[in-house]
């Protein structure tokens, strides 16, 4: 056989190495399913972590004077660094009884709407610093997929 011949009769490449459209299919579908079933799983993680975050929020907590001694130096950090808020409070929007709707449209009444934490949260300020000349605004601060998520609480201040 000359080299000619045995040239022509040899593939150039491995008929194996080649991969057939349907098992290419194939292939891209194992991937995507192990991609979406990673990503359900995630999801529902992330599902039970705010759903354990709002059972917790849904709770008033203890006030004791460490922590409001730890809060007022926060405060007074934030002002010596040019400051005029801070946010103290961040939380899902089921918290309020109409998810946000009353903070999004900035109604006077937003604060019945809290419940748990942070309507512990607003009450201390009315008693403890809107007397000392300090304000309160809470706006939503998250907008997944276009619907209010989580709601930010600003201290502030002038």
């Amino acid at each position: 056989m000359s080299e000619k011949e045995t040239t022509a009769a040899r593939p150039l490449i491995d008929d194996e190495a080649f991969m057939s459209v349907a098992d290419l299919k194939a292939y891209v579908a194992e991937v995507e399913s192990a991609k979406a079933s990673q990503s359900y799983v995630a999801m529902q993680a992330a599902d039970q972590a705010k759903k354990d975050l709002i059972e917790r929020l849904s709770r008033p907590i203890e006030l004791t004077p460490e922590k409001i001694s730890a809060f007022m130096h926060r405060v007074k950090l934030a002002a010596e660094r040019g400051e005029r808020e801070m946010l103290i409070g961040r939380f899902p929007s089921e918290l309020c009884t109409d998810h946000g709707r009353a903070i999004n449209n900035t109604e006077e009444g937003w604060p019945e709407t809290l419940i748990g934490l942070p309507l512990q949260v607003h009450q201390i300020w009315k008693d403890k610093l809107q007397p000392l000349g300090y304000g309160l605004k809470a706006m939503i601060i998250e907008w997944p997929e276009g619907f209010p998520g989580d709601v930010g609480m600003f201290l502030t201040w002038k």
